[in-house]
């Protein structure tokens, strides 16, 4: 007895156009669009399907990859230096990407947490001291600063 129940709405040539459509940088929409399906169904498909799941992550890096390939073949070239500046900013954000004027860096924290530890060593006594040191110590390792001198003048 064969199998029951409708024939699969992707079929092998479906599903090649549509990993081949998302492998040049269009989203699974403009695939689903383009073989006549339902973006549900692309994913539905790739939730029951590991190897279609594998060729549709397949087709995303293999666009990515393309495009950071013509970004940094731009960059190249002098007269496009905005291509290396776009993938400066993107690659290395904590660095190169633009803030507004009321964000803070990660360094400007550390800096503050590491005054304030140096407040806290000139005006709190040396026996109550010790505690908000460690608790503003293990504030700035969850954040991934070093606090710099913090304790230089602090015995303990």
């Amino acid at each position: 007895m064969g199998k029951r129940g409708r024939p699969p709405v992707l079929d092998k040539e479906k599903r090649g156009r549509i990993a081949a459509i998302i492998s040049v940088g269009c989203s699974q929409s403009v695939a689903a669009q383009y073989v006549g399906c339902a973006p549900s169904t692309i994913q539905r498909t790739a939730e029951r399907d590991p190897t279609f799941a594998e060729e549709l992550c397949q087709a995303k890096c293999n666009a990515e990859l393309s495009l950071v390939k013509n970004i940094r073949n731009a960059a190249k070239k002098e007269q496009y230096w905005r291509a290396a500046a776009w993938a400066l900013e993107r690659g290395f954000p904590e660095k190169y990407a633009q803030r507004g004027p009321d964000v803070i860096t990660i360094e400007q924290i550390g800096l503050l947490l590491a005054k304030f530890s140096e407040i806290i060593v000139q005006e709190v006594p040396e026996r109550e001291r010790t505690k908000i040191l460690k608790k503003m110590d293990a504030l700035a390792r969850e954040l991934g600063i070093a606090l710099k001198g913090e304790k230089k003048n602090d015995p303990s």
